[in-house]
């Protein structure tokens, strides 16, 4: 890979750490961040990289410091932003909290475009850079639940193609992974559920987080250098197949 740093939002567990741990392995050293400081420092020693503490639900300027302070601890440029961090409250409309809602809407609508105002301009400015977005499955089908939920990835796969518009012909390259079920130490409660979900797709098992990760790694590569504004579906076919 040409990129040699990267932040990675929302990394101190589930699918942010398997990806801050697998562009690790690539040879990139990876700002790991996250609110947990405890997990976060363990995983930035494990990987060689360097941990920024930071709540995406935050202001504005919090947003702006966290892009600064990464910048600074990765010697003075980020390559790749991967916007992993995300909550998901999957409740029916009426049962969503005020409070919910807006943290929802701070952390996976605010947060990107924020870090992405404050960032990108730098990569556009060299030539080269990478933004990934974590997206979901759920953008683009109908659930009976998560309404605002489902829209916040909507809203983010839209941002990826006007991103790519807006700075691909200086070279930076925006891109989507839309996860299908997948298992998270978020979530293991509910792995009958999942199985459930999962049982009629064509993998006919949940996602694991590495498996996004590996993704991740590859859209960050040279190899995915003709890749912009795209959505890669990394679901075990939940979107685009029904078997039962």
């Amino acid at each position: 890979m040409n990129s040699t740093t990267a932040l990675v939002t929302g990394s101190t567990s589930g699918i942010g750490a398997a990806i801050a741990r697998s562009l690790a392995e690539a040879g990139i050293l990876v700002a790991v961040s996250g609110r947990d400081t405890a997990r976060g420092e363990t995983l930035a020693a494990e990987i060689g990289g360097v941990f920024v503490p930071a709540d995406l639900a935050g202001d504005y300027q919090g947003l702006r410091d966290l892009a600064a302070e990464a910048t600074a601890r990765l010697g003075g440029r980020i390559d790749i932003l991967v916007n992993n961090a995300g909550i998901y409250p999957a409740t029916p409309t009426d049962a969503l909290a005020d409070a919910d809602l807006d943290a929802m809407l701070a952390v996976n609508v605010r947060a990107p475009h924020v870090l992405v105002a404050a960032l990108a301009p730098a990569m556009a400015a060299r030539g080269d850079g990478v933004i990934i977005n974590i997206g979901s499955w759920m953008a683009r089908v109908g659930v009976p639940f998560a309404a605002a939920y489902t829209a916040t990835k909507a809203a983010l796969e839209q941002m990826t193609r006007t991103w790519s518009a807006e700075f691909g012909p200086q070279g930076v390259r925006v891109n989507t992974v839309a996860p299908g079920v997948t298992l998270t130490p978020g979530n293991e409660a509910f792995r009958e559920v999942l199985d459930h979900q999962t049982a009629g797709t064509p993998a006919g098992v949940v996602i694991r987080p590495e498996d996004i990760a590996a993704a991740v790694r590859f859209l960050a590569s040279d190899d995915a250098r003709m890749i912009h504004g795209s959505t890669l579906d990394v679901d075990g076919g939940i979107l685009a197949t029904r078997l039962r």
